[in-house]
């Protein structure tokens, strides 16, 4: 039985760290305001900058008001997860705390009568092999479960250095590409096909690209609508124009809420 609801909101790629004080107080602020007028939130992935296991949060102050401010959330709506790339390894013990309910990746969800197939993002970036070789071998049990072994520094020094290799290939791919949206970091036509034609749909929702849009898109016999997920960002004004939006779906349709003017 898929989840079904009149009204919902989607975020994802907030990627929460003590670094980004503004960005964190707008989530805090959201769970608070924003989340409570809906039945239902769902967490498409990379709230965190990096987790490298339940045990790290314990001794993390930062991670702890996150914590209680999910938990006090699941208190008055539905609260669903959904790994993403940064923080796959979020676990039973976190995610029982918090309160929140775990989806596979990806998942079809119901709301206002209306299917949706969510995803992170990340399995859609086809053109990228390296990546979704690496993905391969980190999302496989026996390599996370050797992970979560290592001493805790270690771990932490592993996930700083991924994200900085991540970060500099990124902005390569970007620099490159004649057009941002063709870069190899983005998702493919293909892949989302593939996905939509796996879970019987033709509303796909997912984050981890930054770039949020809506698209009415086709390939071959398949027609689908596509909604990408905003990034948040707050507190690097020198980046861009500030960035925190949600995903609105309720009974008029399906609309961004900017979040940074609510």
């Amino acid at each position: 039985m898929i989840p079904q609801y009149a009204s919902a909101l989607l975020i994802s790629d907030l990627h929460l760290t003590p670094s980004m004080p503004l960005t964190a107080q707008r989530f805090f602020d959201f769970c608070e305001k924003d989340a409570p007028k809906v039945e239902a939130v769902f967490i498409l992935g990379d709230l965190f900058e990096y987790w490298v296991g339940d045990d790290a949060a314990l001794h993390s102050p930062f991670q702890q008001e996150v914590k209680h401010a999910l938990a006090t959330l699941s208190t008055k709506v539905k609260t669903y997860y959904l790994h993403g790339n940064r923080d796959f390894l979020v676990g039973k013990h976190f995610l029982s705390k918090t309160g929140m309910t775990l989806l596979t990746d990806p998942s079809k969800i119901n709301v206002a009568g209306s299917e949706y197939v969510l995803c992170h993002g990340d399995s859609l970036c086809t053109a990228d092999i390296g990546y979704q070789a690496f993905r391969g071998w980190v999302r496989k049990p026996w390599i996370q479960k050797l992970f979560l072994r290592l001493p805790l520094n270690w771990r932490r020094s592993i996930a700083n250095q991924l994200r900085s290799n991540s970060g500099v290939q990124y902005q390569r791919a970007m620099n490159s590409a004649v057009d941002g949206a063709q870069a190899k970091t983005d998702v493919t036509l293909a892949a989302c096909a593939a996905v939509l034609r796996d879970q019987a749909g033709n509303q796909l929702i997912h984050g981890h690209t930054h770039l949020p849009k809506h698209h009415e898109e086709h390939l071959i016999d398949q027609t689908w609508q596509r909604w990408v997920l905003s990034d948040w960002d707050l507190d690097h004004p020198e980046s861009g124009r500030p960035r925190a939006s949600a995903l609105l779906i309720n009974q008029n349709g399906v609309h961004y809420t900017d979040l940074i003017k609510a």
